[in-house]
């Protein structure tokens, strides 16, 4: 009905489905790029691909708006990553300081770097999948999102998603094996 009442021109119709949907698409997009004033640019631009399309006559999905704005926000996340080259940061990338003691003994020191050789076994490993694997692997393990929000948000159904996650978790074991790489731990 609000999309409807939007194309036949009452604009608050929109302003309706902008609050129903904003906090939804925006944690899609900040899962995806991890930067809150990067992920408000990208929710502003998928909202006004959204009314451009509508006002277009191209909006042919009726009673599935939802899914349809996370594909938005998820296209428009891949090809700000394509964009500028590059992929977006990760929490695995990311080390707190667990010892705000400054203990500098050379245990500590050792630990240290074997994890930060794990992260970039880890990460090496993970850049080598194919895009969909990979973005399935970052949406759940790093993000904790649910195989019913990833396949929501790329636009696929549950079992793809799922079948994704399985061949990125065979793909990293078989990269693993072939090139010998073990993960230490301590």
């Amino acid at each position: 009905m609000l999309i409807r009442a939007y194309i036949q021109g009452k604009e608050e119709a929109f302003g309706h489905l902008v609050n129903r949907h904003k906090d939804k698409a925006f944690t899609t997009i900040y899962v995806i790029v991890k930067d809150r004033d990067l992920a408000n640019d990208i929710l502003q631009d998928t909202f006004i691909k959204a009314i451009h399309t509508l006002k277009g006559g191209r909006y042919n999905e009726e009673g599935k708006f939802s899914p349809w704005l996370m594909r938005i926000a998820h296209n428009l996340c891949i090809y700000h990553f394509r964009k500028a080259k590059r992929y977006p940061h990760h929490p695995l990338e990311e080390r707190g300081n667990i010892d705000n003691d400054l203990n500098f003994s050379e245990e500590s020191i050792e630990r240290d770097e074997i994890k930060k050789d794990n992260v970039n076994k880890i990460k090496s490993l993970i850049s080598r999948l194919p895009d969909n694997q990979r973005e399935v692997l970052q949406m759940r393990h790093y993000a904790g999102m649910s195989f019913k929000d990833i396949a929501e948000s790329t636009g696929v159904s549950i079992n793809t998603a799922l079948g994704r996650m399985r061949y990125a978790l065979i793909n990293l074991k078989k990269e693993m094996e072939d090139s010998n790489t073990i993960i230490d731990f301590y």
